[in-house]
């Protein structure tokens, strides 16, 4: 796979990146959660925006950006807006939604920009120009609360993200049964196999108990991130921070 440099780390190399998503309604609540997180040093930490009562306040969201900045330092910054299409928090129509996440990425306080693949035609596109010009990599989302698509549906997905300017493709599918974490782990694999070039890193996980072992077998299937918790779960099956980094360098170890 291609490898992705974003200040200290290097995204599609070694062990799988961490990542912490941040949760909260207040400025006051996020940037405690951003301190409590970086205490066990993930390798990056998610704002989740949709959480936060002021993000559809540009001056209010602009001025928490700033702060989380100032605390995190030189972690990396995941942006994301993940709206109730996708099993978020806000509801927010495709103009407004293009509109927040560009101030996001001009803010120069953001490393990464989170875009829901399937928001409208033409939406990933637009976010990609904007975020590369500004120095801000894409992870094109695609999320299924409900179902493990095909291992065929889940490898074109992908392939779709990429070819619309995707730096890092993401899907994350709910299994129903030991079969459907399978489905995933292969199309992820098949993903990397198909074609001649290096594709992008990828992440994909299976959601919920089940699906446990794909957040932490990435080393071996090809996803280069996987989320943990630091008390707050933003989806099923995320486990604690200690927990996967201990995991994960067991596994690297043993490899």
């Amino acid at each position: 796979m291609q490898e992705i440099a974003i200040r200290n780390i290097t995204i599609g190399s070694g062990v799988p990146k961490i990542c912490v998503p941040i949760v909260g309604k207040s400025r006051e609540t996020i940037l405690a959660y951003v301190e409590r997180a970086l205490e066990d040093r993930p390798d990056l930490i998610e704002l989740r925006m949709d959480w936060f009562e002021g993000v559809t306040n540009v001056e209010t969201q602009l001025s928490l950006l700033k702060d989380v900045r100032e605390v995190a330092g030189d972690t990396v910054i995941l942006f994301t807006i993940r709206t109730s299409d996708e099993g978020g928090e806000l509801t927010v129509d495709v103009d407004e939604y293009i509109h927040l996440c560009t101030v996001a990425c001009q803010s120069g306080y953001i490393d990464l920009l989170d875009v829901e693949a399937y928001k409208q035609e033409g939406v990933l596109e637009q976010l990609a120009d904007v975020a590369h010009a500004h120095g801000v990599a894409i992870v094109a989302s695609n999320h299924d609360f409900h179902k493990t698509p095909s291992k065929r549906e889940i490898v074109e997905r992908l392939h779709y993200m990429e070819e619309h300017g995707a730096d890092i493709p993401k899907i994350a599918v709910m299994p129903q049964s030991e079969q459907d974490v399978l489905a995933l782990l292969e199309a992820t694999v098949a993903y990397y196999e198909a074609g001649a070039h290096p594709h992008k890193p990828a992440i994909t996980m299976a959601m919920g108990g089940v699906g446990v072992i794909s957040r932490l077998a990435g080393e071996f299937f090809g996803s280069a991130v996987t989320f943990a918790s630091e008390g707050q779960l933003s989806a099923p099956g995320q486990i604690p921070i200690q927990d996967a980094q201990h995991i994960l360098q067991i596994l690297h170890e043993y490899r």
